[in-house]
């Protein structure tokens, strides 16, 4: 049986990989062990740890990680903190293979664990562009990886373009389409009843976070977000954002300008409750890769909001605009009074989490697949 370790830092990447981790989980040819830290961790953020608690997957390893102040410095540090106590929690589980997504510190620091450890890293959602720190950070661990599962073809070519070997890729689609139109969100209205937002007005989903080149700007760049969601008059439902460097000033704006039937602001939202507002919504406000990716498979439109997703592949739902109000005043109108696009998405069908086990299952983890070297 393979041992499969995943790191998990936000609430985000747990429930983007929900439905693949109960399927690698269920699998007879695998065991399936967490090793959580970061965000999960932290009550600042929900102490989303009990997510992961409570849907009964074993955790092999907790690793608390500062996350304030909110800067890169502390971003790197992390790094830091996070490669020593991840190497201990690898050396004493012994994985076969290191699972990770996206582009988080948190995944870089289990790769460069997995590469000098000998372990197999299989990195999923990699080959994508996306500007700013988080393109840097997804193509470094596609380069510390033995196997890629990218979501699209395009992904696919462009590690290949990267030097990667053609195959250790694997097209997969995007976990986070499994099961998505299918959770439970009856609950939805009363949620939002409770939120003091009222269920027959329109509302917008507002997911913004910092751009760390950006961090000084976060704070402005918040308040023109919500100068442009007040001009367009629509009420907001706004979820705070990462521990990225700048957040701070983000969350203090959400703090100062959230008022009661208007804007309400949320530590964190629960997989079925997002899952509900992003299905119901009027329009998604941000620039949250959620927008970019999941969005679609409910034909939300999506305002998408400066450098933070600059270059991903898009479906038609998605608008990009400037960090001007009266610009993306405009994008809102538009978007509300356009109403919804069709469903398909570029991202997948919705069946990734059956390929991954697959994979996982049968892939040769031989130990030539350790010596990396570049195609050409």
């Amino acid at each position: 049986m393979r041992r499969v370790l995943y790191i998990s830092g936000t609430r985000a990447d747990f429930g983007l990989m929900r439905k693949t981790l109960a399927a690698i989980d269920q699998s007879a040819e695998l065991e399936l062990g967490l090793l959580v830290t970061s965000m999960h961790l932290d009550p600042v953020y929900g102490e989303t740890v009990r997510e992961i608690e409570n849907a009964g997957f074993t955790i092999v390893e907790r690793v608390p990680v500062p996350l304030s102040p909110t800067t890169g410095a502390t971003m790197a540090r992390g790094l830091g903190t996070m490669v020593s106590a991840f190497t201990d929690a690898i050396a004493h589980w012994k994985p076969d293979l290191i699972l990770l997504l996206g582009d988080r510190g948190e995944m870089l620091a289990g790769a460069i664990c997995g590469l000098h450890l000998n372990v197999p890293v299989a990195h999923i959602h990699g080959g994508e562009r996306s500007g700013t720190i988080d393109e840097a950070v997804r193509h470094a661990i596609s380069k510390l990886s033995h196997i890629h599962l990218p979501a699209t073809h395009e992904s696919a070519e462009r590690l290949i373009a990267m030097g990667e070997e053609r195959a250790n890729i694997h097209v997969v689609g995007a976990p986070g389409l499994d099961g998505l139109t299918d959770i439970d969100t009856s609950d939805f209205t009363d949620f939002l009843v409770t939120t003091c937002l009222d269920p027959e007005r329109p509302f917008a989903l507002v997911v913004f976070h910092a751009v760390v080149q950006e961090e000084r700007a976060s704070e402005e760049q918040m308040d023109v977000v919500l100068d442009a969601l007040i001009q367009a008059g629509i009420a907001v439902l706004a979820l705070q954002p990462n521990a990225d460097a700048g957040s701070e000033g983000i969350r203090s704006v959400l703090a100062r300008r959230q008022k009661p039937g208007k804007v309400a602001v949320l530590r964190h939202l629960e997989r079925s409750h997002f899952v509900g507002a992003m299905a119901r919504c009027a329009v998604m406000v941000g620039n949250s890769s959620a927008g970019i990716i999941e969005a679609a498979s409910f034909g939300t439109p999506v305002v998408n909001i400066g450098s933070r997703q600059n270059l991903r592949e898009r479906n038609p739902n998605v608008r990009d605009v400037s960090i001007q109000s009266d610009e993306i005043a405009q994008a809102i109108d538009t978007a509300v009074e356009g109403g919804r696009f069709s469903s398909d998405n570029r991202y997948g069908d919705g069946q990734t989490a059956g390929r991954i086990v697959r994979l996982l299952e049968s892939l040769p983890l031989e130990r030539d697949l350790l010596d990396k070297v570049n195609s050409y």
